[in-house]
């Protein structure tokens, strides 16, 4: 089965909406081959259409300019690329088509796919949530910025029930970013203060 991957910038606040407002002066190399590795695990793209038109509106330009980033716009032109939008879209970059039909459904087939690379979501934070709730989102990245932004939409705003999650690793960069890796904690810890309690060291008075 094929994995699905999401990358996101945040802030020290849960904030996740306009990063391009106050990402970049936090972005340097480790950032740059963290995003890389995510997004270069994967031969699939799933998109959002917000988040798929910003991509469109910027990649395609940087391809063709053969800057220092071509070579990574090249990759993200050459995936093939699943926008997830209720609204029928005519596409201008290569590669691109629209999920046809329900969405769990349609990306449960996509992970049973006959392939080893990954499927991989950036931003798309609406997307993130939907497949996040139901358990098809293999690993989260978040690229935790040391900043509080203080208004906009936050990743896990008006979620249904906890989602308990299980850190797989963790790094911190020059610029106090920290990249955290988790997935769903299937088995996480559960009851309440009493069993807390019983769960603590006894005092040997």
């Amino acid at each position: 089965m094929r994995k699905i991957t999401a990358g996101l910038f945040i802030s020290l606040d849960g904030v996740v909406e306009n990063p391009q407002d106050w990402h970049f002066p936090y972005f340097n190399e480790q950032m740059g081959e963290a995003v890389d590795a995510q997004m270069s695990s994967a031969d699939t793209l799933l998109l959002g259409r917000r988040t798929y038109d910003s991509f469109a509106g910027a990649w395609p330009e940087r391809e063709k300019a053969g800057a220092e980033d071509a070579a990574f716009a090249k990759k993200l032109g050459d995936a093939r690329k699943i926008v997830v939008s209720t609204q029928e879209l005519d596409f201008t970059w290569r590669n691109s088509e629209q999920l046809k039909g329900d969405l769990i459904e349609a990306v449960t087939a996509l992970k049973d796919e006959p392939s080893t690379s990954d499927i991989a979501i950036s931003g798309s934070v609406s997307l993130v949530r939907r497949l996040l709730a139901a358990g098809l989102l293999d690993e989260l990245h978040l690229l935790v910025h040391p900043i509080a932004v203080g208004a906009g939409m936050r990743l896990f705003e008006d979620v249904d029930a906890p989602l308990p999650l299980q850190l797989i690793s963790s790094e911190t960069f020059t610029t106090g970013v920290v990249h955290l890796v988790y997935r769903r904690d299937e088995g996480a810890p559960t009851g309440d203060y009493a069993k807390a309690r019983e769960s603590l060291p006894q005092s040997a008075d």
